[in-house]
């Protein structure tokens, strides 16, 4: 996310690793992934990228931009290095092996374009000392991200290639934004081989079912004095035992506008930026290249019509 602020030391092993730019990163990835059997390259192949109209070589920021991809590795770095702390925590105390955790990133790296300098930042009750330096700025600045001093963020670009090979990011409704990857960790308890891979669609509602069905809780029907809706997520134990489930029928989603509905193969969706609503098999097109609601307008009228219903219901709308 942003701010890119590291320590130095973090810094320092990636400042030349994205010199080369977006579109070899990108393309190193996706390659890994196809060779870790990550994704099928027939269902995931990789998606244009966004603003792709301006070539690495053309980019008259690139230092700054490469020094921003390092930055932004450096925090992933401190944050891997303080999981480590914990696991070795458990460890030490023989609590590792019988311990279920679940790690996810955040939908989709985050696109804003925020370069920032001098003290206040976006909270200007909360100062510390810096250069005064006026802003909004640019990136020609000698100011490179990473100082506590300096407040910015990768960009839509770089924010593209964090989420490869999807579309879009964060705040869209496209796989770029709402698709995450997850890992389980719980060597008592998961019976798949260490390393396998499951494909099986979840969502974060699950968790509260997983975790009630493991704890053998009883979800409540109330609570003080408050009725409670019933769970609406699936287990994912199945999942962690290497057998594959139907999942969810249906998933719904909206924020800042931008919105979905997944249903049987079908997912129709549309971002923050218009009202169009836009149509993919995702199960045989994962990175939504091929919009087809021109070709299938009664699917669209009857996704659009279940979408409405849950909005109404889950009191999505109306928008005050």
């Amino acid at each position: 996310h942003w701010p890119l602020q590291a320590k130095l030391e973090d810094i320092e092993k990636y400042k030349d690793t994205y010199k080369v730019g977006w579109d070899t990163i990108r393309k190193a990835r996706y390659d890994r992934m196809v060779k870790m059997g990550l994704i099928d390259p027939k269902t995931t192949p990789l998606s244009p990228r966004v603003n792709n109209e301006l070539s690495w070589e053309n980019n008259p920021d690139r230092e700054w931009d490469a020094m921003a991809m390092a930055v932004h590795a450096a925090m992933v770095d401190r944050m891997d290095q303080g999981i480590g702390r914990i696991l070795k925590t458990l460890k030490e105390t023989d609590q590792l092996d019988n311990t279920l955790i679940v790690f996810l990133s955040d939908n989709g790296a985050s696109p804003e374009n925020v370069m920032r300098y001098g003290p206040g930042f976006d909270r200007p009750s909360e100062t510390r000392d810096g250069e005064k330096i006026a802003f909004p700025v640019n990136k020609s600045m000698t100011h490179l991200p990473g100082a506590e001093t300096v407040y910015s963020s990768i960009g839509e670009r770089w924010a593209n290639v964090a989420n490869t090979p999807y579309q879009l990011a964060k705040a869209q409704n496209y796989e770029g934004g709402v698709r995450t990857p997850m890992i389980a960790f719980w060597p008592k308890g998961i019976k798949s081989k260490k390393g396998s891979y499951s494909n099986q669609v979840g969502h974060v509602m699950d968790f509260m079912k997983t975790f009630t069905e493991l704890a053998k809780a009883n979800y409540p029907k109330v609570y003080k004095g408050h009725q409670i809706g019933p769970m609406t997520g699936v287990s994912l134990l199945p999942a962690f035992d290497g057998r594959n489930t139907a999942g969810h029928e249906i998933l719904f989603n909206e924020h800042n506008r931008a919105r979905y509905v997944r249903d049987n193969g079908w997912k129709l969706v549309s971002n923050n930026r218009d009202t169009i609503w836009h149509l993919y098999k995702i199960d045989e097109d994962e990175t939504e290249m091929n919009d087809l609601a021109t070709k299938y307008p009664e699917k669209v009228k009857e996704l659009n019509s279940k979408w409405q219903a849950w909005a109404h219901q889950n009191k999505v709308l109306p928008k005050r």
